[in-house]
């Protein structure tokens, strides 16, 4: 009888604490965000810190999609590349040191999205190809200068078959990296990673809220802030 209130007593405290780690508490401080949420969006150029050149276009033109379907006005990009250009500004690194200030006279946004590139491209080993795409992002309110939200992204792809036997896998490495001269896979996996770090997730604390442009606005209230 003891050692059976014992086991029972050690599954009570198990079960305590798998049910606490079920239920992630919010951590995350959105005050400053839902105080100043900003309706309109410039994403700026991303500044690429990857070998790729590609980088900076690829991993631009796939945040517009995710940032517009959470609520806000997304500024076509093809302007925004027009006006910096014009105003004598052609990479992001350079955009990036522009003020906020400046940027909301030039373009009357509420909210600039600043992004850096932190990987980009595939690397060709001897059995496999993989792919990977990391982004860090931080959303500025061009106002006041304050930072509004900030969140990272990694994804990783692989295209190894472990079932297709040495001469398969190697067979399947060389074509993967002769089509990789003529697609970009990153490019691909760009799209995913912008999902993931843009699209709303309140639920696991991820995510963009909801802009005032979506029916789900109201569901920003829905999780406690800190």
């Amino acid at each position: 009888m003891k050692n059976l209130k014992t086991l029972f007593a050690m599954v009570t405290v198990v079960g305590l604490l798998t049910g606490c780690a079920a239920t992630p508490k919010n951590t995350r401080d959105l005050s400053t965000y839902t105080a100043n949420m900003p309706k309109s969006i410039l994403v700026m150029p991303p500044v690429n810190e990857s070998p790729d050149t590609r980088a900076t276009n690829s991993c631009w033109s796939t945040v517009i999609m995710p940032v517009a379907e959470a609520g806000y006005y997304v500024f076509p990009i093809t302007v925004v590349d027009t006006m910096f250009k014009e105003n004598g500004v052609y990479n992001g690194a350079d955009a990036q040191t522009v003020s906020p200030k400046k940027l909301q006279e030039i373009f009357g946004a509420d909210a600039a999205l600043y992004i850096k590139v932190k990987e980009y491209g595939s690397k060709y080993q001897v059995i496999q190809t993989v792919a990977t795409v990391a982004v860090e992002a931080k959303l500025v309110d061009l106002k006041t200068g304050e930072l509004l939200w900030e969140g990272t992204e990694k994804q990783v792809l692989s295209n190894g078959n472990n079932n297709a036997g040495l001469v398969g896998m190697l067979v399947g490495a060389l074509v993967d990296q002769i089509s990789n001269h003529l697609s970009d896979k990153a490019y691909v996996l760009s799209g995913t990673v912008s999902h993931l770090l843009y699209s709303p997730r309140l639920s696991q604390q991820k995510g963009l809220l909801y802009g005032p442009r979506s029916p789900n606005f109201a569901q920003n209230t829905l999780t406690p802030q800190r």
